[in-house]
């Protein structure tokens, strides 16, 4: 069995379908199913059950697979040592998790400097929402990944503080005060974001002995600042899914506080290549922690 065999073996259990395993590691459906067919035949098993809609592991293949994953990460352990020891350049490929706000505002200059410093290391941006994201970390599609900070099942660094807003029309009457209290909010037509943050807006109007009058609720951040500005509601988001300038919308800040943490996580620091900790440090040096 070759390393480049259990790539693909688990590639294809991340996904549970050979064409995306192929377009997750550049290889040919055909050289998928060629590379699993050879892996069965020197086995003497069979790892997957072919269904209509994709394959999973037989019993025997999650064990292997469990079994090739910890051998994986151990190589990836003696690369990353390795290249402590050499002092050489990274190259590879590091594949990113990250919901919309964070790959709009933080990760163009981000990955700019980072091809400056490392021009071999390559990257791919895997865009989803925060539970997509933890799931790729989990089954090891993304290798590092953008995610409201701290959470108990994964390991990283805490990067910066996105302070949460009251958005509303630039002529409501409430645009005239410097900052807002939920109270004021409570009783207009609310819409409620739910890509993510929904949770947190909700556990701060119930700490404050307050149910939002939820008009809506919505996951795209433009259809809700769309809804804003056409005077359909009020709504409160974290700052960085904002566009700047604003012009038919006002945001104020809220008192008292809002904010949502946002980390970069990693299933494990000690196991994480090279490249991931170069990247995680880059993204320290690039976030506004406050």
């Amino acid at each position: 069995m070759t390393l480049f065999q259990m790539e693909v073996l688990i590639a294809i259990m991340n996904t549970g379908n050979f064409t995306r395993a192929g377009e997750q590691i550049g290889l040919s459906q055909s050289g998928v199913s060629h590379t699993i067919r050879s892996l069965e035949k020197e086995l003497g098993i069979s790892l997957f059950i072919r269904e209509r809609g994709g394959v999973r592991l037989t019993a025997t293949g999650e064990q292997i697979a469990a079994s090739a994953r910890i051998v994986l990460n151990q190589v990836s352990q003696m690369k990353r040592i390795a290249a402590e020891a050499n002092g050489g350049s990274l190259s590879g490929t590091i594949r990113i998790g990250a919901f919309p706000s964070v790959s709009v505002q933080m990760l163009p200059r981000l990955l700019k400097a980072l091809h400056g410093s490392y021009p071999e290391l390559d990257t791919r941006l895997f865009e989803g929402s925060y539970q997509e994201i933890k799931e790729w970390l989990r089954t090891g599609v993304v290798d590092v990944g953008f995610l409201p900070w701290p959470d108990d099942e994964l390991e990283g660094v805490l990067l910066l503080h996105d302070p949460l807003l009251a958005v509303l029309p630039v002529g409501h009457s409430l645009a005239a005060a410097k900052e807002l209290a939920l109270s004021q909010l409570a009783a207009e037509p609310f819409i409620m974001p739910m890509a993510g943050c929904e949770a947190l807006i909700g556990s701060a109007f119930a700490a404050a002995n307050l149910t939002p009058n939820v008009a809506y609720e919505v996951a795209d951040n433009a259809t809700i600042l769309a809804m804003v500005e056409a005077d359909v509601g009020v709504t409160v988001v974290p700052a960085l899914t904002l566009p700047e300038p604003l012009s038919s919308i006002a945001a104020r800040e809220l008192s008292p506080p809002l904010k949502r943490e946002i980390g970069v996580a990693v299933r494990s620091l000690r196991d994480a290549s090279p490249a991931v900790h170069a990247f995680i440090q880059l993204a320290q040096r690039f976030s506004t922690l406050s």
